[in-house]
């Protein structure tokens, strides 16, 4: 080949079912639709599909419980912040659900992918590109909470290791989770959303 001539330019976006096509490189708010996230966390399994039932555990359905478990954290705490804790894996509608060991061995890159796509999703919905320390600090307490009923009741965690890897959960109400299909997971997420941001249109 004539070293004149350029390689052409591998495609960085990927096109959405609502017709966007979101820049995975340099992600644009204005490409972002709730119905997208919703649709792809509902398809993206937690535990790499290690769960028991006969649905995967869907990310749509973490994020739910994540904010539920803030909200009895802090009662009365802002539907804004509640917003970002459903929004808090929702980058994983296009990078995928990685396991925690293997994000540390992926490293700084994927975390900067990462970083960028959930800055724009903030600032799709009417949050701060970056969220106070004490709300992100909240957000991970949740997340843990809801890793800890997921490991036990799904992902055949025994209690005490359950406990070693994300701690007793104290002060929450008993969960009984129950996978749910993709489409009723979708369902619940975009429901979810809209309770806590009923203009979401405006945006």
């Amino acid at each position: 080949m004539n070293k004149s001539q350029k390689q052409p330019k591998a495609r960085a976006w990927q096109r959405m079912l609502s017709g966007r096509r979101l820049d995975l490189l340099d992600p644009s708010p204005f490409d972002i639709e709730i119905e997208d996230i919703a649709h792809g966390l509902a398809r993206v399994a937690r535990w790499n599909g290690q769960t028991h039932g006969d649905h995967a555990f869907s990310v749509a359905e973490h994020c739910i419980l994540v904010e539920d478990c803030m909200a009895q954290m802090k009662p009365g705490i802002s539907a804004r912040w509640r917003l970002a804790a459903l929004l808090h894996d929702a980058p994983e509608y296009v990078i995928g659900d990685l396991i925690s060991p293997f994000k540390a061995a992926v490293g700084l890159d994927y975390k900067a992918l990462e970083n960028r796509l959930q800055a724009a999703i903030h600032v799709r919905f009417g949050l701060p590109a970056q969220l106070p320390e004490e709300i992100s600090l909240l957000i991970k307490q949740a997340d843990k909470a809801a890793a800890f009923f997921e490991a036990t009741q799904l992902a055949g965690f025994s209690i005490e290791e359950a406990e070693d890897f994300f701690g007793s959960p104290r002060g929450l109400r008993p969960v009984k989770l129950m996978p749910l299909a993709a489409r009723d997971a979708q369902g619940a997420y975009v429901g979810r959303f809209r309770d806590l941001l009923p203009d979401q249109d405006q945006t």
